[in-house]
């Protein structure tokens, strides 16, 4: 469902019994990029609020498992609440302050790793304009060395044969591809695949979806949404495949 207004969603009793969630749709198609996940073993590694992660537990139906974390302990608060409202029962929230051991037994063995990864958040300046002119040089730098070293750490997680998933609200190639090029020169055994064709199998595009997001395919599978192309924030969805171990 789509609407073009903002209401309060908290007066609305499809939204208190968690059958609904508040999302721009770019958000949405992301998560639909992992997949068909019915079942499957997911690390959420950004989970920040998690707008994603519910979307994420939506699409596996309560099958699978699914674990939410961020090194900000702080941002993952509103989860707690927001999970129990939706009745997302497969999700496992890891918080790094009292849970410091939980992710270790997840190295190598998750099916779909989701990087949400901390950007400019360039992709949002159609309602935030002003944040433009806040941003620096120094800003941007943190945050592509923070890219860099996420994107490093979630890689560990993902088991042979699975996906890692990398999406940003941004627009800059700086925090895209270039930051793909760096992390695929440094793990070699990751290969890009076809991101509208994750969204397919998860079944939630439709004809008329795809069509549209065949309007925004980039290199190498990618997807880079733009509110021009679709009614949507700036996105750079992007999917690689780990490489299977040899028999």
């Amino acid at each position: 469902m789509a609407t073009e207004r903002t209401a309060d969603v908290t007066i609305i009793p499809a939204f208190n019994k968690g059958w609904v969630e508040v999302q721009d749709l770019g958000s949405q198609i992301a998560a639909a990029a992992a997949g068909d996940i019915a079942g499957a073993q997911v690390l959420d590694y950004c989970a920040g609020g998690g707008g994603k992660t519910l979307a994420l537990a939506a699409l596996m139906a309560n099958t699978g498992q699914i674990y939410a974390y961020d090194r900000d302990a702080r941002r993952l608060k509103p989860l707690y609440e927001r999970a129990s409202r939706a009745g997302a029962r497969n999700l496992q929230i890891v918080n790094p302050l009292t849970d410091k051991t939980a992710l270790a037994g997840l190295a190598g063995a998750m099916d779909v790793v989701f990087v949400d990864a901390p950007c400019t958040g360039s992709g949002v300046w159609r309602r935030h304009p002003d944040s433009k002119w806040r941003l620096t040089p120094e800003q941007l730098a943190a945050r592509l060395a923070e890219q860099n070293a996420t994107l490093r750490e979630a890689a560990g997680f993902v088991k042979p044969g699975g996906r890692l998933v990398y999406v940003t609200c941004s627009i800059f190639m700086e925090e895209n591809e270039d930051r793909l090029a760096e992390f695929r020169a440094w793990a070699p055994d990751f290969s890009p695949i076809d991101a509208l064709g994750l969204i397919d199998a998860s079944g939630l595009a439709g004809d008329d979806g795809r069509a549209e997001l065949a309007r925004c395919r980039a290199a190498d599978g990618a997807l880079r949404l733009t509110p021009r192309r679709l009614k949507s924030d700036g996105f750079f969805i992007a999917a690689l495949t780990r490489a299977k171990r040899a028999a």
